[in-house]
């Protein structure tokens, strides 16, 4: 994971930054998988409450050459700045950059009544809807490509390390594991 690219989005008077990063990490998830399956990861450098105007791709030469050559990013030129691929700077820090979850009242009451841990009822009364842990990080909201509902990618950068770890990164080029390069 030596090099990167910085994609950053434009000020735009009909489109909101948390819309067009939606519409491009949307993209870039339909062609990660495919243009080098677990080899790409992203961070967002100027995350916040927001994930900001900033994504960046991580990869080697060959994997970010790969997804680039790909026409993902149609419909969206306009409205971002692409950088060249570049080296990664030397005394870099990591961190992982990971997709957290929470279990819906809702699907927590249907697994435990098809499982017949619990009767309908029983779920109603045992898993309130108050149970619903409510997530602070920031998110992507995006379609499922499996059923079309809408849905949220809740990302989280972990905490800073000295030393890098190797693995895979998933689809959305998110991991719990394997950290990328922060600076």
């Amino acid at each position: 994971m030596d090099k990167y690219i910085d994609i950053t989005l434009m000020p735009d008077p009909e489109f909101e930054t948390q819309q067009l990063m939606n519409a491009l990490f949307s993209k870039l998830h339909r062609a990660i998988g495919e243009a080098a399956p677990g080899e790409i990861g992203v961070s967002f450098p100027k995350a916040g409450k927001r994930l900001g105007d900033q994504l960046r791709l991580h990869g080697t030469q060959e994997s970010l050459a790969a997804l680039m050559a790909m026409p993902w990013l149609q419909g969206m030129r306009d409205y971002c700045q692409v950088s060249d691929c570049k080296s990664v700077p030397d005394n870099v820090q990591y961190r992982t950059v990971r997709r957290i979850q929470a279990k819906s009242a809702h699907n927590k009451r249907k697994r435990s009544i098809r499982k017949g841990w619990l009767t309908e009822e029983e779920a109603l009364e045992r898993i309130p809807e108050e149970q619903q842990k409510v997530l602070k990080q920031p998110f992507i909201q995006m379609r499922s490509l499996s059923n079309g509902n809408p849905m949220r990618v809740y990302v989280e950068h972990g905490p800073v390390r000295d030393e890098p770890v190797t693995g895979e990164f998933n689809s959305y080029g998110l991991s719990a594991q394997a950290t990328i390069p922060w600076f």
